[in-house]
């Protein structure tokens, strides 16, 4: 399968559609999922055009897996969750929807489940500031 250069991340990545920023650098972007299954609910995808884990360089997978496990750490931090769950999927029967490799960073608390996919976040605002929360650890 060919990578589409239409997909909601490649708009993101080119400037087009907004998104409430944790990290990035010239390799990685980190953004608050805007269908967040629990607080804190954030993406990690590659700068690259790459469709998903089945067809991207491992140097710059090594970037993402980096990133996962950093923003893993600072989200458990900043928001003070008790675990967190990593999911990424490969291809629509292996439960891929959006065609640009991505990883689910989702904080989890304890007595809480998480939420059903598809619920859109009713205040973009509450994003931003857990996007600043979490990237504020950067610094430290």
């Amino acid at each position: 399968m060919k990578y589409d250069d239409e997909n909601i991340f490649a708009k993101i990545l080119r400037g087009e559609i907004p998104s409430a920023k944790v990290f990035e650098n010239e390799q990685v972007l980190v953004f608050m999922d805007i269908m967040p299954r629990s607080s804190g609910h954030l993406l990690v995808i590659p700068k690259s055009k790459a469709r998903n884990i089945l067809d991207i360089n491992t140097d710059q997978l090594h970037a993402v897996i980096d990133t996962v496990q950093l923003m893993a750490k600072l989200v458990m931090k900043a928001l003070k969750a008790d675990g967190v769950t990593i999911q990424q999927f490969n291809e629509a029967p292996g439960g891929q929807e959006v065609f640009h490799l991505h990883f689910h960073v989702i904080p989890r608390y304890s007595g809480e489940r998480m939420g059903p996919p598809g619920q859109m976040v009713k205040d973009m605002s509450v994003l931003t500031d857990q996007a600043k929360k979490i990237s504020k650890l950067l610094d430290q």
